[in-house]
């Protein structure tokens, strides 16, 4: 039993499993930063940007719960992890007050990176983090646009810009090819997601890439055939996400230096792992897609990991 607005509530609100999604771009932009600057203010710049994707991942998440709640899509057929406000764990009006902070949190963070290098075009990123974090709920992953939103603020964003505050220096290509890899890795995230929600997001009018594949297929090949091959267009699209970002990240490793050291090979782990979590994707269907929901969230992270670890051992 899980008592109404208690530590225990909120800890659950936040989704810790999801925070690997956050922190794994940073590390990546960090990981370039570190190998091409000996700053001594490297070690603050770096957790300034860590808290602020970790608050600016909570709070999309509180977001999420919250307006997901009062617009009806947390229903009794909810196939996902359960939500706060929908469980009774933490009350609407708590949970306005926890956006609250955590908005205020992320800004103030994110105030802090400011005036520490006072490169003001942080600011415009800044509010476009906190602007989207609240528009992806309430209007566009209704429409479709979550798959892009992935790859912008979870590739782009931290991954250049954690690089470009540590520095201050000028992006590269090696540094843009590597967070769109980190985009695609962690855009398998929301493939999970919304394979398993893909019938409950059709009837909630929620128009996700997923649920578009699948109907575009039924209206060529009518509906049982359409379905059958609408999910494996979705299944081979998880796949390819995977191995094109290993690909992009080994580019990005020796466009570096134009070399491969042996100790690059660790990447292939990721691969090994997210073939194996294919497979699963494959068998599994309903409440169980959860298992490759959070062994898709390690994988993530690894592939972050292993390309930060590999960056800088270059």
């Amino acid at each position: 039993m899980i008592q109404t607005n208690s530590l225990k509530a909120w800890f659950l609100a936040a989704r810790p499993k999801t925070l690997t999604g956050a922190i794994a771009p940073v590390l990546v932009g960090a990981a370039f930063a570190f190998a091409n600057c000996q700053q001594s203010t490297v070690n603050c710049q770096f957790v300034l940007c860590l808290l602020f994707a970790i608050f600016m991942q909570i709070n999309a998440n509180l977001i999420n719960d919250y307006f997901d709640f009062k617009r009806g899509t947390d229903r009794e057929d909810r196939l996902g992890p359960e939500r706060a406000c929908a469980q009774g764990w933490i009350t609407p009006r708590a949970m306005q007050g926890g956006i609250a902070v955590m908005t205020f949190l992320s800004c103030l963070v994110g105030l802090a990176i400011l005036l520490l290098h006072l490169q003001w075009e942080l600011l415009l990123v800044g509010i476009f983090c906190v602007l989207f974090c609240f528009l992806y709920t309430t209007h566009l992953s209704y429409l479709g646009w979550g798959d892009v939103l992935v790859l912008v603020f979870f590739g782009f964003v931290p991954v250049v810009f954690t690089y470009y505050v540590i520095t201050a220096g000028e992006w590269n290509i090696p540094l843009l090819i590597a967070s769109l890899a980190m985009g695609l890795a962690t855009e398998n995230l929301l493939m999970v997601n919304n394979y398993r929600d893909r019938h409950q997001d059709k009837v909630s009018g929620k128009r996700t890439i997923i649920v578009r594949i699948i109907e575009a297929q039924i209206k060529q090949h009518g509906e049982e055939l359409g379905r059958k091959k609408g999910e494996k267009i979705c299944l081979n699209l998880y796949l390819w996400l995977g191995i094109v970002a290993t690909l992009l990240a080994f580019t990005s490793l020796f466009i570096s230096t134009f070399t491969l050291r042996p100790f690059s090979i660790i990447n292939l782990i990721y691969l090994f792992l997210h073939f194996k979590t294919y497979r699963q994707l494959k068998t599994l269907d309903g409440k169980a897609l959860n298992q490759v929901l959070g062994a898709t969230a390690r994988n993530i992270f690894l592939f972050g990991l292993f390309l930060a670890i590999s960056v800088l051992l270059q």
